[in-house]
């Protein structure tokens, strides 16, 4: 057991995609030669967030190819999931920082150094180049799967098209630092690239990597890449109603004595206005107003971190 789950995962060999063929170590892309897309799905932004990793081993060992456009499979912290260890697999989300808060232009072209920036610097070419990108990450808590689309109606747009998960969020991000999905013109509602980053499920259970290949493959199949006979497969199975959860809010810590109330678990909805569901330090954190939605409130309560974002359903 880890932080109370079971371990379900067993992260793949992925030192057959070391070489990759981009220039590039563990970024592989296939041109159908054809006018279309670049389309980018990328794993491990986080090394121990390995249900993403296992999705792109898949589509590797089944000779996934693009019909129209470029297809770009990218394993992105791969120096913090080569530490990755089944019995202390949190300790490898990364090296020095969060890989996902480090994609700011000014961070990427200052002075600043780290194992993470370094990685981010060597990919951001490819980040820049895509027309479409799609994110795969895990959370702490078990938690219905959520796509993250950030606050342009072109990637709102997509997650409709794409149509899992079923629960979408809108948001700004972190205090902390910029995310991937927010990089350059995936965050410019004036242009046509669009990102999704999608939480799949509780890191270690088995759920998480089928949530993670279904939605890749799905992914996939609107953004036109796959056969059309493929694409349509993918396709065929209903789904669920989407529902958008509208963030206003992201609660940074301020203090070394943050304390939820309770073990909130995520897409927990607060019936009333001004509810107290946290102290931090001497400060109360209560809800801005009635049936406020608790999105993935964070095990590591770090000053300078986002401890939970509140949003309330829009949709």
């Amino acid at each position: 057991m880890v932080d109370g789950y079971a371990m379900e995962l067993v992260a793949p060999d992925i030192t057959p995609y070391a070489a990759g063929n981009t220039g590039i170590p563990y970024v592989t892309t296939f041109d159908s030669g054809r006018p279309g897309p670049h389309v980018l799905v990328n794993a491990l932004t986080h090394g121990n967030e390995i249900c993403g990793a296992i999705a792109l081993d898949r589509l590797l060992r089944d000779g996934v190819r693009p019909v129209a456009g470029r297809l770009t499979l990218s394993f992105a912290n791969v120096a913090a999931f080569a530490g990755f260890d089944p019995a202390n697999p949190t300790a490898s989300r990364f090296v020095d920082e969060d890989f996902n808060r480090v994609w700011d232009a000014a961070t990427l072209a200052g002075p600043r150094r780290s194992a993470e920036l370094q990685r981010a610097r060597a990919l951001r070419p490819v980040v820049a180049a895509a027309d479409l990108l799609l994110d795969l990450h895990s959370m702490q808590q078990s938690t219905e799967p959520l796509m993250l689309a950030g606050l342009t109606d072109k990637s709102l747009a997509l997650a409709r098209r794409v149509g899992v998960p079923a629960v979408v969020v809108r948001d700004a991000g972190h205090a902390a630092g910029r995310r991937m999905r927010d990089h350059g013109a995936f965050d410019d509602p004036a242009t046509a690239p669009a990102a999704l980053l999608v939480e799949c499920g509780q890191h270690w259970q088995r759920g998480a990597a089928a949530v993670a290949l279904e939605v890749t493959r799905r992914f996939l199949a609107v953004a036109g890449v796959l056969p059309p006979h493929e694409a349509a497969r993918f396709l065929a199975d209903p789904v669920p109603p989407q529902r958008v959860v509208t963030v206003s809010e992201a609660v940074t810590i301020a203090t070394d004595r943050f304390a939820f109330i309770r073990d909130y678990h995520g897409l927990d909805v607060i019936p009333e206005r001004g509810t107290v569901i946290a102290r931090d330090g001497d400060r109360e954190i209560r809800t801005p107003y009635d049936d406020c939605v608790l999105i993935m409130p964070s095990r590591r309560l770090m000053r300078g971190q986002t401890a939970v974002r509140l949003g309330r359903f829009t949709d």
